[in-house]
Parts: C-alpha cells; structure tokens; sequence
C-alpha cells in the first residue's frame, strides 16, 4: 500500500431546502456584502435572486456576476475579477455548475493576490488563503464545491489551464438537491455521467488509496444506481439526493487521487471545439476503457456492477463486458454515439468535418499530454497512444 494522507477542511450541509441554511453560513463567515458568481439561467430562473434575497434578510448587501459561458475564459475571469473589486464586496457565493465555481475560485484567487490566473496555472502556486467562498451546486456533475481545481480556458493557446491548490477549496458548501430538479434531460446526463467518470478515473488511478477508494466506490454506487432514473425525471428528489451526494464523494476521490486520460483528453475537445465537458468526457470514455483494460487489477468487475442493471458474476466477468456496459450507460442517457456527432452538436459555425478534426488531433495529444492526469492513468501513455484514442473516438 502506498504512503497516504488525507483531510477534509470544508463545512458541508445536505439536505432538501437547505439553501436557507446560508443565512447561518455567512453569519459565522462574518461577511458583510456578497458577491453571487453564478450563470444567466440561473439568473434568469431567479434563483440568483432567490438566495440574495436569503442573504439580505441577515443584513448583507449584494452584488452579482452572471455572464459566464459553458467554458469560461480568461477574459471572463478579468471581467469578474474587475466587478468584484469595484463592488466592495468581502465574500463570493458561487452558484451553479463547474463553470461558476471555476470562475468564482479564480477570482478569490486574482482579487486577493492580483495578477492573472495564468500566474496560478500548475500545483500549489496560490501563496495563501483566497477570498471566502460558499459553494452551492445545482448540477451533479463536476463535484467543484469539494475540489481543490479550478479549469479556465486560455482562448491564446487554445487551451485549458488548471490551477490547483487546497488554497482555493470553498469554505462552506450546501447541497440542496431542489435546486438541481429544473436541470434538462440534456445536462443532467453530461453531469451526472461527468461524476460517474470522476470516481472511476479517482478508483483506477496509480495514486489511488484505501480513502479515495472508499469514496470512489460510494459514489459509483450512488450515481450508478440513480443516474438514469435521475435523468428519466429530475423531479425525482431521492434520484436527485443520490446524485448531488455521489457528486459530491465523487470530488473528493479525484481530489486526493486525481483522474486519468479521459480528463487529460477531454479538456482539449473542449478548447478547441467548445464541446460540453460532461460530454466530451463521456463519448471518450469507452476508448479509454477499453484501452485500460490490459491493466485492469480486478476494479472493472465491481465498476460493472455499479452501473449495470444486471449484476455479474466474478467467475464470468471480462473487462471487456465494463466497456459495453459504459456505451449502454451512455446511449441510456441520450449521450452522442462518436466525438464527431458530439462536435457537431457544439458547433455553432456549422458542420465539422471528421478530417478537421483529424487535423487538430497532434495539437490536442500535445495538450494532454501536459496533464499530470496522463501520469496516473493506470495504462502507460504516449503521445502516439493519445493520438490514437482519439481517432477511435471519431
């Protein structure tokens, strides 16, 4: 067994409508005017003003940043950055998906020690403690409430930097699963599959350990169990629960034994193409599985057994049987079927054709490899081997 260690600094609340419980939060936090980072959808659907209106009633003022794209960009992280300085505010409350979360830990990075957050970009480059934070998701997807990363797209380069650090961990979170019910169909299947992929990457990871195991595996039990009942109908709060909580275990794994090339390889697709992350993750999941496959240890069997409705026996199961089980997941939830339909369908200058993505293939092997995700993935990897995964995706 590997040499380990492991702590969990964060306050978190569960619980159905719990929302309400940031009124207590801040009054422990001590902050007196709020800075919500959020999204337009959200902004729109008025949950924005549902928790400011939570805020003020306990005396805080706030202000809001809610333009953030699916991606969100350096240029995005300035803007913000720029409003929460002018704004007077002492604390961010950031609310909604990856994206928001990405984006409101970048900026307590930027407002308190300035610079870019391409000063940030690698491990451990935050000197200190960044501006509090409160996390409240409304996806169960990324598990960024609970993860020491954060993932900003660098439209220079083509590129998306990660800035990690235990610096940049929100203070408090709350997990309410009422405020993911509204998500569609579409969404909650890339998040919840994105979760799914968080755990198995944490569970098959060189650097896993008995700890993210544990939560690995509660985790691919949670969302395993839930995800398609989850998709099928949002409304459905125990679905809902499962989901948010498994997300949630699911961000711990991957925060202590990080992930795999499915994340090394997603990110890319995503800076180039502009597809959904949950997505991208998804429709490069079987690949990899498949090519993991040769350095399985015994872990596919009870992935399997996670997410299949049928369970197997040890004497009959083959790892190959954990990718089929994968791609029935996926088109279970309306995940596309190639990374060609998926580019396709993020494309908004019309029809991508499989060479021109073919011609970008090399640059994002490039990208990837640069991932520490390539280090722990539980298969050796070189440049060739990602070029390759990806031409198996088209």
């Amino acid at each position: 067994m590997n040499e380990f260690n492991f702590s969990i600094p964060q306050n978190i609340t569960v619980g159905k409508g719990s929302v309400k419980n940031i009124k207590d939060i801040t009054i422990k936090l001590g902050g007196k005017h709020a800075m919500i980072i959020s999204g337009p959808n959200l902004k729109k659907m008025g949950i924005v003003d549902k928790v400011a209106g939570y805020l003020k009633e306990v005396g805080i003022d706030v202000d809001d940043f809610t333009d953030i794209e699916a991606n969100p960009s350096v240029t995005t992280v300035e803007k913000a950055t720029e409003q929460f300085k002018s704004s007077g505010a002492d604390f961010i409350v950031t609310l909604g998906g990856g994206s928001p979360m990405d984006v409101a830990k970048a900026v307590g990075v930027v407002a308190k020690y300035g610079g870019s957050i391409t000063d940030y970009e690698g491990a451990h480059k935050v000197p200190g403690p960044i501006i509090p934070l409160i996390a409240i998701p409304t996806t169960a997807g990324t598990g960024s409430e609970v993860t020491a990363f954060s993932v900003i797209t660098d439209h220079s380069r083509d590129y998306k930097l990660t800035v990690f650090s235990y610096e940049i961990l929100p203070t408090y979170a709350i997990l309410d699963a009422e405020l993911i019910t509204t998500a569609p169909a579409s969404v909650a299947a890339a998040c919840g599959i994105d979760a799914f992929i968080h755990a198995e990457e944490a569970y098959i990871s060189k650097d896993a350990s008995p700890f993210s195991d544990a939560m690995a595996e509660k985790a691919m039990e949670l969302i395993g169990g839930n995800i398609r009942k989850f998709v099928a109908d949002r409304t459905n709060i125990e679905a809902a629960e499962a989901m948010l909580v498994g997300s949630l275990f699911a961000g711990i794994a991957f925060s202590f034994a990080r992930l795999g090339n499915v994340h090394a390889m997603s990110h890319p697709v995503s800076a180039y193409f502009d597809v959904p992350h949950g997505v991208a993750n998804a429709v490069l999941l079987p690949v990899v599985a498949e090519y993991n496959a040769l350095a399985d240890s015994g872990k596919y069997f009870n992935i399997y057994n996670y997410i299949n409705p049928v369970k197997a026996y040890k004497d009959e199961f083959e790892p190959m049987m954990l990718v089929d089980a994968i791609k029935d997941l996926c088109n279970d939830i309306g995940i596309p079927e190639n990374l060609t339909i998926a580019v396709n369908n993020a494309s908004k200058t019309g029809e991508v054709t499989k060479e021109e993505i073919e011609s970008k293939i090399s640059a994002m092997a490039d990208d990837a490899m640069k991932s520490g995700n390539i280090m722990v993935n539980p298969r050796s990897s070189r440049k060739q081997d990602i070029e390759m995964l990806y031409r198996f995706a088209l």
